[in-house]
This record gives structure tokens, sequence and C-alpha cells, in this order.
């Protein structure tokens, strides 16, 4: 499962991209779906996402650090000035490229919009794999073949609570957890008390992620605590 970093986002073949095996299908068909409620899409929404535990202002940057098994990676997250309306909502395009050894391996562009009442969803994400001179695309739309948005960032988190980030039954349910609101982190940019601590993950795949955001940056670090080992760390932030 391809994941985003300020988000968990599982992803699913774009129509025309490409497709499944008859048993993947089946496979996932025959999961039992998530039995966390879906949250409607509000009436009214913010005309900027300034949310302080994912702050998304127009020519904000991060640079992180990706350390996997298999080597170490480069990740760029950049708000861009690029608008897009997916299901009706007017959303804030934000593009992450991930570069091994100079050479571009994932570019996703994803679409976020925050509601009046602080909330940050997630309406969709468009990707770009790169490998062996090939280009593979893969996403979701909000409101296409069933996909449905969800929460990237609750306006104020409170311990224990869960909620769905994505959901097309079957294929991408991920969600979170709050687990701390009181943690403290030092990464190369920085450190930080009262950290904002999830816990990601989704009733389809075995992977179990804790993300660590710090108010008036976003996210800081990330680490996968079941699954294949992996640790993400900020080494740069730009604000606009």
């Amino acid at each position: 499962m391809k994941r985003t970093f300020l988000t968990v986002a599982a992803l699913v073949l774009v129509a025309g991209c490409g497709g499944e095996t008859e048993t993947s299908s089946k496979k996932k068909a025959d999961t039992k779906a998530s039995d966390l409620p879906v949250r409607e899409l509000p009436d009214d929404w913010a005309s900027t996402i300034d949310n302080p535990w994912l702050p998304l202002a127009e020519g904000a940057s991060w640079t992180y650090e990706k350390k996997t098994a298999d080597g170490t990676e480069d990740v760029v997250v950049t708000v861009t000035d690029q608008k897009k309306t997916v299901d009706g909502v007017k959303t804030t395009v934000v593009n992450e490229k991930v570069s091994e050894g100079g050479e571009l391996v994932d570019d996703t562009h994803t679409w976020y919009a925050q509601d009046a009442d602080g909330n940050v969803w997630t309406l969709g994400e468009k990707t770009e794999t790169h490998e062996d001179g090939k280009v593979e695309t893969e996403g979701w739309e909000s409101g296409v073949d069933g996909a449905r948005a969800g929460i990237a960032m609750l306006a104020e988190p409170a311990v224990g609570e869960v909620y769905q980030q994505t959901y097309l039954k079957g294929e991408s349910e991920d969600r979170a957890k709050v687990l701390s609101t009181a943690e403290s982190v030092t990464v190369p940019f920085g450190s930080w008390e009262g950290v904002l601590q999830t816990e990601d993950s989704s009733p389809l795949e075995p992977e179990v992620e804790h993300k660590f955001y710090a108010k008036g940056v976003g996210a800081v670090q990330q680490e996968t605590v079941k699954g294949e080992k992996e640790q993400v760390v900020l080494t740069t932030y730009k604000k606009p």
C-alpha cells in the first residue's frame, strides 16, 4: 500500500490506467468493511487551510528524510498555487515528490480542503510511480466509483478519538486514532513539546504507523510500528 506522508492514503487504480486480477478483486470484496462511520461532506468551507496541526498555506514546503530497509529516500512536500474542484468542493493541491539517489520515484498530488469548523479533509489524490523508465498512475477521487472523502486532521484532536481518513469499500479504509497531544519530539529540524501523536492504520492492511504533528508546523515524524520498518523525519520547513 502506497502512502503519502501528510496523510495515510491507500491508492486504487485510476480508471483506464490498469486493472486487477479476478482473484485479487474477489479477495478485497470479501474483506470485512470498516464499521467506522463515514462523515458526510459539510456545506460550509474555509478559504484557507490554517489548522494548527496541519497548516497548508500556499508556498509552504517540508523536506523529510525517509529511512527504509532498502536505503534512504528524500521526500519534499509543497503546497502549490493550484486549485481543483472535487465532489463540489474547491480544494488546495499539495504535491509530494519522493526521490532515491536523485531519481524521482513517486510524484503525488493530493487534494485538501478545510471546513468551517477547522477540520482538514482529503478529497483524493493522484500518484505517478516511476520505475525502470516506466510511469504508472494510481489514485482515487471523492464521489467517483464510490470513493468518499475523509478527515486528514481534526480541528480539535481528542485522545481516543478515531476518524476515517479515506473510504472506498474493500479498497481503501484508512483510519487514524489520536493517541496523545502531549508528546516530545526531536528531529533534525527542531524540537517540540505538546506534540500530537496519531496511530494510522487500515483494516485491509497489516501496517500500522505512528505520526507526530507539531503545532504551527505540521507533520514532523512518522514511524512504522507494525510491518516493514520505516522512519521519516523532518529536515527542513519553509513558511511561505
